[in-house]
């Protein structure tokens, strides 16, 4: 089981929680952001250092609230990669319809090459209309109401500027032409002739796995179509097992025989200390902010049925002691952790899991001890040996 990690990419908000103001009142300016990426960097160096394969950033653009404050993922982890020595960086992800495909295309490329294939591709398809639509998406998204119309237009544009991108990874010369995208555009003059074809410069050098969002029945029959890594979270094990095996059933509609786990990444809220009440101390205030901040928008629909309910409401804003219960978080000392895990790993195939450990109001010190105590306690409970050289299984 590969080990990764994640992070929201928040500014430091210590009066995160229930006591804190509403999601929206939040404010914060340009020096708190650049203490920000000082932490980003300084994180993924102990990731880094601790043996953690992968560190995931997140795009997100204009966020005054400072939750999520990285708009380019590509850029920030190529720098980071020149910090660090070994550990691989992905985006969680690339919101598609706000880039110009060929320009993602390119600056994935290139940053691919210039780290020596150590970043990971992640791609979605967007919920925040204030940057989408600013960003020239022009697409309705998730967070406010979506009429049916333009749910499809989102799903359309994202299939045709994902197509584009394969073809410019895939082959030497390509062109396209779309509803949404015409790459060349007819009739540009060019050397005494006009272009017929295009060749991205510079081009990976390597079949790049293509990881993504996995939200919904039709973006699962998307995902296993294409053959990418759908990346799943805030589900129950018995939710996700169910899932899992769909696409797995559904890889076998398209010609690829899988197991549940080999095209699947589960993504687990996780937070650990010495004690249960030191863990559950550390997890509330960073749970409870994220709460008030996505219930709204139907980011924990994704739970099984509160008692008594046959389905989970849209805005279903779960306690901490929920989502402990459900498993979507995993709090506690390192026995509880590895065994909640190992139940994850058990029973799903479980290959690829990434941590996101850096709750909001946790200050930088506790978020790096956060994944030190991971990779010394629990990593080696669940048969990994996680160092400065990467993971290895440990000794029986």
């Amino acid at each position: 089981m590969r080990i990764d990690t994640n992070i929201l990419g928040a500014v430091r908000m210590p009066d995160a929680g229930t006591d804190g103001p509403p999601a929206t009142a939040r404010r914060y300016g340009r020096e708190d952001y650049v203490a920000a990426y000082h932490d980003f960097v300084e994180l993924a160096k102990v990731a880094d250092e601790v043996g953690f394969d992968t560190f995931w950033y997140t795009e997100h653009h204009f966020q005054y609230e400072g939750y999520e404050v990285i708009p380019n993922q590509i850029l920030l982890g190529l720098y980071s990669a020149a910090l660090t020595s070994r550990i691989n960086f992905g985006q969680m992800f690339n919101i598609v319809p706000q880039w110009n495909p060929l320009r993602l295309a390119e600056d994935f490329a290139a940053a691919d090459i210039l780290t020596g294939g150590r970043m990971r591709f992640g791609v979605g398809r967007g919920t925040v209309p204030r940057e989408m639509q600013t960003l020239g998406a022009f697409i309705e998204s998730g967070d406010n109401d979506m009429d049916p119309g333009a749910e499809q237009a989102n799903r359309e544009h994202f299939a045709e500027a994902m197509e584009v991108i394969r073809k410019a990874f895939r082959q030497d010369r390509f062109c396209h032409r779309g509803k949404h995208f015409r790459y060349p555009p007819e009739d540009i003059p060019d050397r005494g002739g006009v272009v017929e074809d295009l060749v991205l410069v510079p081009n990976v050098t390597r079949e790049i796995e293509i990881y993504q969002a996995c939200t919904s029945p039709k973006t699962l029959e998307y995902v296993a179509e294409h053959g990418h890594i759908g990346v799943y979270t805030r589900q129950s094990p018995a939710r996700l097992e169910k899932a899992w095996t769909k696409h797995a059933e559904l890889t076998a509609e398209y010609g690829r025989l899988t197991e549940i786990g080999d095209e699947q990444m589960l993504v687990l809220h996780v937070n650990v200390a010495p004690t249960h009440e030191e863990a559950v101390a550390l997890a509330r205030p960073g749970h409870d902010e994220l709460v008030k901040l996505l219930s709204p928008y139907g980011r924990f629909a994704t739970y099984d049925p509160p008692e008594g309910l046959d389905a989970t409401p849209f805005d279903f804003a779960p306690t901490l002691e929920e989502s402990m219960r459900q498993r979507v978080y995993v709090v506690g000392d390192f026995d509880t952790v590895a065994e909640q895990i190992a139940e994850y790993r058990d029973r799903l195939n479980l290959q690829r899991l990434s941590v996101a450990m850096d709750a909001l109001g946790l200050t930088p010190e506790q978020q790096q001890d956060q994944l030190r105590m991971f990779a010394e306690e629990v990593a080696p409970r669940l048969g990994i040996a996680m160092s400065a050289e990467g993971q290895v299984a440990a000794a029986a």
